[in-house]
């Protein structure tokens, strides 16, 4: 069947289009069985382009599909007249967009599966606006909230949405009237909603971005975080006359300063709505000329690293593919080493063995490419799946260094890989550690190790020469990471500036304030891991590595419990108390509820493994020793894994003079954690320039503080730390 036709199913659903070698495909309705309509682009039997459905249930879907689910830019309207427009993935609200309720309510912001996810703003039906972040529907961290009547700045709407004429603030009257719609057609080349021109509303944001955005200089708004639909109407202000009106609006409105954790308001303080106004303006225009350099930039045609990124795009696509075909084999001595590469020159013309493409001309070398190919299929990393999360459509981001190294760090646009550049050093020592390194991570697959997935080098023949591993992202996760931390045990020059802290800053030892209580079958594993990873570096003379730990808190009914310990009579027993910095299990007497672990079921998570995990799944004795999963109310369940998903208890001792009247009580916060962590830096030797270091330093400062000391020492001193941040539970 060829050409214009229509045809009829016994079931009673109904084409009427084009048709291509028996194929649904080209422009054709489909009336189904269940009373949906499709009208619109078809391939191969499936919608795909421009369409619109209507669904049994009322509702209505007009804009782009793919592999027949809505992705792209689309405006679905629900039989009570709620309606969003934005973007869609996998049938699923993703991306930029703005939903708009019936009772007046509206959000623009980032989503992510159907729920608001990343930085944006909730506008109320009576006037008031708040604008912070979300995560998985949950408004989490730090945000402003303008009560009706509020002046708003200007440049809050700067990042919003641009109507077809002029910088036109998006408004329920120029965004959802619904009138007329339905009756105009689509077109591929310009998708419009009643005057609102969706190109010009994604064009300055051609992807989602994932850096933090700053209203003001002390908070930071990120990508990854959430929020809840109420409406705060007990703090909309109101009054009744005409010159009090005419007051609120310019004198007396208060802005109220927020942070929310998981839903749940844990701080508010108000200032004056002019004040403020002035002051965020302020930081605005001072964030905007920091972004082009700022983290998580997204790299776009024009940028410093723009045909870099194209470069290590184009060689990994190339050497993934070549290495892929080949039958899998174990790997031999000759697979290892320096001389084991694949070199390839790339004109950008082509040539018999390498696609033209739209870079500058380069020489390529991918390293160990057998063993990179086994260390991938070792860590369930499909090959697809690796090329399409680095070299897909999706440009590179590029991250600021958080250490000394002065490396330039890389993340997908998935954020399931980062790749980080190497001093040539570096490189010569993961090759030198690359055979003990595939045996390790190949007999204990709970390594808390850093995971290597490739190893290449992209010289520009008379300008300079890069060298990249990529590994896997420890914090690739759906969950808000808001404390990170890097452990090395030591203590000279371990703290961080307080000046600009946020929750994007990795801390240091000496910033840890918390110690964190897990079961003790989880404690042991760990440490048994620990020990293991750490007689491995030692075997390889590896010093300089450290514990990457993030932190996800979690919010129960109250964020947040101050557990009183009641010293006894005894003066021995009050003084060991007063000295403690941790509680014991006995002064634990109200364990927070916002975690909550039940028996593994593996068709309830997911089951794609994840860049930085392989090994198995944990067992809790409070489920009879069985394997189990987190669930995190209101945000979804989890597989639990070593230094993965690992829900635990962090207690911090408060001073005595951050509680008043308590010169006889030790107070404790306690909260309920999810914990990520790994083994990072793992390639610097303890050389004779580490040896002259270590030397030097010792004259000026105790030598068992600082970083720099004999690998045996090194190993010794940080898993005792290590104890003493994870303590044993009596």
């Amino acid at each position: 069947m060829t050409g214009r036709g229509r045809i009829y199913w016994p079931s009673g659903a109904t084409y009427e289009g084009d048709i291509c070698g028996g194929f649904l495909h080209g422009s054709g309705t489909f009336y189904g069985l269940d009373g949906s309509v499709y009208k619109g682009s078809w391939r191969m039997n499936i919608q795909h382009g421009m369409g619109t459905k209507t669904y049994p249930n009322s509702g209505i879907y007009e804009g782009l599909w793919k592999e027949g689910l809505q992705e792209g830019i689309g405006r679905y309207t629900w039989s009570n007249r709620n309606t969003y427009i934005g973007n869609w993935k996998a049938g699923k609200m993703s991306g930029r967009g703005v939903m708009k309720w019936e009772n007046g309510d509206l959000f623009d912001g980032v989503w992510l599966d159907g729920l608001k996810h990343g930085s944006g703003y909730y506008k109320y039906a009576d006037g008031a606006y708040y604008f912070g972040t979300w995560s998985r529907g949950l408004k989490d961290g730090r945000g402003i909230f303008y009560a009706a009547g509020s002046k708003l700045p200007k440049q809050k709407f700067s990042e919003s949405v641009v109507c077809n004429d002029g910088a036109q603030s998006l408004c329920p009257a120029s965004l959802m009237s619904s009138e007329g719609l339905r009756n105009k057609p689509l077109h591929k080349k310009r998708y419009s909603f009643d005057g609102w021109n969706t190109s010009s509303y994604f064009c300055r944001s051609g992807r989602i971005s994932h850096r933090p955005v700053s209203f003001e200089g002390i908070w930071n708004l990120s990508d990854s975080a959430g929020s809840v639909l109420s409406q705060d109407s007990s703090l909309t202000l109101s009054s009744s006359s005409d010159e009090g009106q005419h007051k609120l609006q310019h004198d007396n409105v208060l802005v109220y300063e927020r942070e929310y954790a998981q839903g749940i308001l844990i701080m508010e303080r108000t200032r004056s709505s002019d004040s403020g106004v002035k002051r965020k303006t302020k930081w605005h225009h001072k964030i905007q000329r920091k972004q082009p350099s700022g983290p998580g930039e997204a790299i776009h045609k024009g940028h410093k690293s723009y045909y870099l990124m194209l470069n290590l795009q184009l060689g990994i696509r190339y050497t993934v593919g070549k290495i892929t075909p080949v039958p899998m084999r174990e790997v031999r001595s000759s697979d290892f080493g320096p001389r084991a590469r694949i070199q390839m020159y790339f004109p950008s013309k082509g040539s018999q063995f390498t696609p033209p493409h739209h870079s500058i001309d380069f020489f390529w070398k991918d390293y160990c490419p057998m063993v990179f190919r086994n260390l991938r299929e070792m860590f369930k990393i499909d090959a697809a799946d690796y090329m399409m999360s680095i070299c897909g459509g999706d440009d590179l981001k590029e991250l600021s260094s958080p250490g000394k190294s002065g490396s330039i760090f890389y993340l997908s646009q998935d954020e399931r890989f980062v790749i980080k550049t190497l001093r040539k050093y570096e490189l010569k020592i993961l090759l030198k550690m690359l055979p003990k390194y595939y045996n390790h991570v190949g007999i204990y697959d709970n390594t808390l190790i850093t995971k290597f997935f490739g190893l290449h080098t992209i010289t520009i023949k008379g300008v300079r020469k890069v060298r990249f591993v990529v590994m896997g992202n420890m914090f690739c996760t759906g969950l808000h990471i808001h404390r990170r931390y890097d452990l090395k045990g030591s203590s000279q020059g371990r703290s961080t500036s307080k000046h600009n802290i946020n929750e994007n800053t990795t801390l240091k030892d000496l910033d840890l304030s918390y110690v964190f209580h897990l079961e003790r079958s989880w404690r042991d594993s760990l440490f048994r891991q620990i020990s293991l990873d750490c007689m491995f570096l030692e075997s390889q003379c590896i010093i300089d590595y450290s514990m990457l730990l993030g932190l996800h808190f979690r919010a129960p009914e109250h964020l947040k419990a101050l557990l009183e310990c009641q010293h006894t009579l005894q003066n021995s027993s009050s003084s060991q108390a007063n000295n403690s910095d941790e509680p014991s299990q006995d002064e634990v007497t109200v364990p927070p509820k916002g975690l909550l672990l039940v028996a593994h079921e593996p068709g309830s998570v997911s089951t794609m493994p994840g860049s930085h995990i392989r090994g198995s799944t944990l067992r809790a004795s409070a489920v009879g020793d069985e394997e189990v999963d987190l669930i995190l109310p209101g945000t979804g369940r989890l597989r639990v894994q070593l230094g993965v998903n690992m829900p635990a208890q962090a207690h911090r001792k408060l001073l005595h003079n951050e509680v008043p009247d308590s010169a006889e009580i030790d107070h404790f916060e306690v909260y309920d954690v999810v914990l990520y962590l790994g083994i990072i830096d793992i390639l610097q030797e303890y050389d004779m320039t580490k040896k002259i270091e270590h030397a030097y330093k010792s004259l000026k400062f105790d030598p068992l503080s600082i970083s720099t000391v004999e690998p045996k020492l090194y190993s010794k001193r940080f898993i005792s730390f290590l104890e003493k941040v994870f303590p044993e539970q009596i």
